[in-house]
């Protein structure tokens, strides 16, 4: 199978197998008018498998949240056909609104506009607390 490559635009690299549809949904992917390819089970010499997203336009990516779901990946900006920058995301020190405080007595769970905030507390563990009630994340 060949996809096309990429004029301007960005690529998602190295997604953890069978992940992609959820880094999809999560980046809001389906609300850009433009091109955008998900490969799914893709050879990999470092993993056996992995998925990659192409988008054919530059965007702001939410790099916390790749960095949150799938720590693994790497993100390529292309720009007139060349890479000119890739960087690996790194696990956020704060997230916001990209999980939710399963603790039915914390108080975000009762205020509807309160915004859903994590701090990591053990980045080894990948540990994250919400910081109303200090509820672990699952």
């Amino acid at each position: 199978m060949v996809i096309d490559s990429i004029n301007n635009g960005i690529v998602i690299d190295h997604i953890t197998s069978g992940r992609s549809m959820l880094l999809y949904q999560k980046l809001g992917l389906d609300k850009l008018n433009c091109t955008v390819a998900i490969i799914k089970n893709a050879p990999s010499t470092k993993n056996g498998q992995k998925d990659i997203i192409k988008i054919d336009t530059l965007i702001d990516l939410d790099v916390d949240m790749l960095g949150y779901l799938d720590p693994g990946v790497s993100v390529n900006i292309i720009e007139d056909g060349k890479i000119t920058n890739k960087f690996l995301p790194e696990l956020p020190k704060r997230l916001v609104d990209v999980i939710r405080c399963k603790n039915p007595r914390c108080i975000s769970q009762d205020e509807q506009e309160l915004k859903h905030i994590f701090k990591l507390t053990d980045r080894e563990k990948r540990i994250y607390r919400c910081i109303y009630c200090e509820s672990k994340a699952k």
